[in-house]
């Protein structure tokens, strides 16, 4: 506040006319004053200039206790100060001592007489109002000339003088004064100064409001009485005014006046404890039940909450107000009624829409609290007749309810029914005002609830989107895969598996990590799965695919890494030739013995680094062995040597299983569960079953067209023997217009054909042209093209490759059920 701003003292409500009468003739003087943590003056208005006698720049940065009137005061001058400690402490309210050293962290009120200088004795009214934020503020102190307030006629009760700040009168100072509370009031707006300002009036007692986060203080402890009895009295009719309880009547006049004010300051505490006990998880559901939990059964005795349905499922949705097809879920009722009498009538989790002359559609359609003191026959009649063969009549009927919208950032989320039992107290205006600051805080937890559940579904959608869905059957291999998060709030990560289907009934495994986490990893990791799939697809060498990947890399950027293990399992010849960028080993179990060993390979560096050879090797493996590839994030601990986790790997790895899923869930369980994990893990296994030698026939053909009916002939042969008599014409044809065409356009080497049986019937027709055939358009009268056309209309997929000695192209027949 600058110099020359005036801030003005007034009645409260229960002062009477006269006293409102005395108000409006004219404003009282403040002081104001700001205490900031060190106890230290840090504001000093022209008011409290001129009513304790200290010049402003002599008062700024001094302890407040030697400038204003506290109680347990010294005797006059012995401590200094200007006008010395010379006040008396009549005992009204906790002494401003208290405010001042932090005992108290409500606002008190109090009296105190002091000199000031050159004057005569004159009484104080004081204010002191905690502050809480950010800055270094920690008390508003507000003092006013008692003698000021009195009329010639009649004394006025310090209990009924509040100060009072508002736009609408007219004290000059009142739009200075809004503008300039932001200075001294922590984390508060222009726009929140004013509409204090201007409530202060109405309300007849001081509000100090910060956040929806932050504790609100409203009204100081007014007029403590002297006698232990009588305070404690009082305070159980004040809870019980606060809560809507039946109110003692035998209160004495000073005392029901003075209930007003005190029952205020019960609603802060609950609505300060109720802030304290909710937000304590980011869980949707848990925040609910927190909420529900704490307004019953001390403020109402039942409460159901609503929520939008897309609250609910964790999606977004448009803006706008609802409306009469909006859906809502209902997800918790709680209440103090006998076990199980609203389970049948109103059970959570049905969702429906409110029709527009509801006190449920005025609440969400204008986001403001609905109060109905009670519910009338013809109401509950109205309520009821959406409830499909269920009666809620009893449940509701003459029951008083207070309907509070659950909102953030002017959407509104959800809304909560309180209901109150007949008996009690029905809820009031100051209900309304309790109720809706309950819901503002509840809304604001909701909100970040949701909008958590909401991240969390897109980041998981996100992941899953960029995860392939593995076939757990391969081609001579059964393939089993897990996928965890580093931490929930990062689902989003740069790990990733992947298998990939190659010509002669081989098998690419991949597991990749790119280094970091977050959706720039995530879209580096999408593009360098794309393009492991694309070159695998190619049928390139492991070497050769790692070295084409690390050039893509520094294409694409050299702010990024990655890892990588590349291995192709050929089921037919028992080999794996595996080549590794930078990534851990894999794991191979025997299945003879049950040993499991780290694959010694050539390490390599990381994709991205550039210019370092990769290296690939062969290892022979046998049918039932089982291959375990993993990301870093499995085996490494932050404090632990990787060893060690790769040691837990191998023997869980080794560990018996009833089947492939289960061998996963072993190896999670044993390196999961040690703590300190913050890294993705991606993990594949795959158990290499190979294909018999029965399964397999291969024939070498002659560059002579005539070889096309050898072609038909020995695939008829083949499959009467292998008890495919169904696949005979079709196969035998398809074999045919393959091996023409590798006829046509074959050099100099001669035709392979095989077939292959496993899941599905595998022909593959090779020759040493690297030109792949494309499907053609063909017409009546055209000479070629026919041939893949025919091929692709009968068979269950078809494809071609490039290999090292020229191309081979395939077709698959699936296997008629046993």
């Amino acid at each position: 506040m600058d110099r020359g701003t005036e801030a003005g003292a007034t009645s409260s409500p229960g002062a009477g006319n006269g006293a409102a009468e005395r108000a409006d003739a004219g404003r009282v003087p403040l002081a104001v004053v700001v205490v900031d943590r060190d106890g230290l003056v840090s504001h000093w208005s022209s008011g409290a200039r001129r009513m304790f006698g200290t010049p402003k720049e002599e008062a700024l940065g001094r302890h407040a206790a030697d400038l204003l009137p506290v109680s347990g005061a010294l005797p006059e001058g012995t401590d200094g100060s200007p006008f010395g400690s010379r006040a008396t402490y009549d005992g009204l309210g906790p002494g401003l001592e208290s405010s001042l050293d932090g005992r108290l962290s409500y606002p008190a009120a109090g009296r105190a007489r002091l000199t000031a200088a050159g004057a005569d004795r004159i009484d104080v009214l004081w204010w002191a109002y905690p502050l809480v934020g950010p800055g270094p503020e920690r008390l508003l102190v507000l003092a006013a000339d008692a003698g000021a307030t009195r009329h010639e006629d009649d004394d006025v009760s310090f209990e009924r003088i509040a100060p009072g700040f508002a736009l609408h009168t007219d004290f000059p100072g009142a739009d200075e004064l809004a503008r300039r509370l932001p200075e001294i009031l922590p984390s508060m707006s222009v726009g929140d100064s004013a509409r204090i300002v201007s409530q202060v009036l109405e309300l007849g007692y001081p509000v100090l409001e910060f956040s929806q986060n932050d504790r609100v203080p409203v009204t100081p402890d007014w007029g403590v009485p002297r006698r232990a009895e009588r305070r404690a009295r009082r305070e159980r009719a004040m809870r019980a005014a606060a809560l809507g309880a039946p109110v003692p009547r035998d209160l004495p006049d000073d005392e029901g006046e003075d209930l007003e004010y005190v029952a205020v300051r019960e609603r802060l505490e609950f609505l300060n404890e109720v802030s304290g006990r909710i937000g304590t998880s980011l869980d949707l559901s848990r925040t609910v039940l927190e909420v529900s939990r704490a307004v019953v059964p001390r403020f109402t005795d039942v409460a159901g909450t609503y929520l939008r349905e897309q609250v609910v499922a964790g999606e977004g949705f448009p803006e706008g107000v609802p409306d009469t097809t909006t859906m809502w879920h209902r997800v918790a009722v709680e209440h103090t009624d006998e076990p199980g009498r609203w389970d049948d009538v109103v059970p959570v989790g049905e969702a429906m829409p409110f029709p527009a002359h509801t006190p449920f559609f005025q609440c969400m359609t204008t986001g403001e609290p609905v109060l109905v003191p009670r519910i009338s026959e013809q109401m509950g009649h109205m309520i009821a007749a959406q409830f499909e063969k269920r009666d809620i009549r009893p449940l509701i009927t003459g029951r008083s309810m207070l309907v509070v919208p659950l909102k953030a950032r002017d959407v509104v989320l959800g809304f909560m029914i309180l209901l109150r039992h007949p008996e009690r107290v029905e809820f009031n205006d100051m209900d309304r005002v309790t109720g809706a600051e309950l819901a503002a805080r509840a809304g604001l937890v909701l909100d970040n609830a949701r909008m958590y559940t909401y991240q969390e579904s897109v980041a998981e959608t996100l992941q899953d989107s960029m995860l392939p869905t593995i076939e757990p059957r391969m081609a001579g291999c059964d393939i089993a895969t897990r996928y965890l998060p580093g931490t929930l709030l990062g689902r989003v990560g740069g790990d990733w598996f992947d298998s990939v289907k190659l010509p002669g009934s081989r098998t690419a495994l991949v597991v990749g990590d790119v280094m970091g986490h977050g959706l720039n990893s995530a879209a580096m990791m999408g593009q360098l799965r794309t393009a492991v799939q694309t070159m695998a697809a190619l049928d390139l060498p492991p070497a050769q695919l790692l070295r084409n990947l690390d050039d893509l890399a520094q294409r694409l950027g050299d702010s990024y890494l990655a890892t990588c293990l590349y291995a192709v399992y050929d089921p037919i010849a028992g080999m794996l030739h595996i080549a590794n960028a930078g990534h851990i080993p894999p794991v191979l179990v025997r299945a003879a013995d049950g040993r499991s060993e780290l694959l010694d390979l050539p390490t390599g560096a990381p994709i991205g680094v550039g210019g370092v050879p990769f290296e690939a090797v062969r290892v022979r493996v046998r049918p039932g062995d089982r291959l375990v590839m993993c990301t870093d994030g499995l085996v490494e601990m932050r404090g632990e040597d990787i060893g060690v986790g790769l040691a837990t790997l191998c023997e869980s790895a080794a560990h018996p299983a009833a089947s492939m899923d289960h061998a996963c869930d072993t190896i999670i369980r044993a390196l999961n569960t040690r703590g300190g994990r913050k890294d993705d893990v991606a993990l594949l296994m795959a158990r290499l079953n190979g294909i018999a030698p029965a399964d397999v026939a291969e024939w070498r053909l002659a560059l002579d067209p005539a070889e096309a009916g050898r072609a038909r002939a020995v695939v008829r042969e083949q499959l009467h023997a292998w008890g495919l008599a169904g696949l005979v014409d079709n196969a035998g044809l398809m074999a045919g217009e393959l091996v023409t065409n590798a006829v046509r356009h074959a050099h100099g080497r001669g035709i392979g054909l095989r077939l292959v049986r496993g899941d599905t019937l595998l022909c593959e027709v090779d020759d040493d042209d690297h030109t792949l055939p494309i499907l053609l358009s063909a017409g009546p009268g055209d000479e070629f093209g026919r041939g893949l056309r025919l091929v692709s209309a009968l068979s269950r997929a078809w494809g071609s490759s490039r290999t090292g000695a020229g191309k081979t192209v395939w077709f698959e027949l699936t296997l008629p059920r046993r």
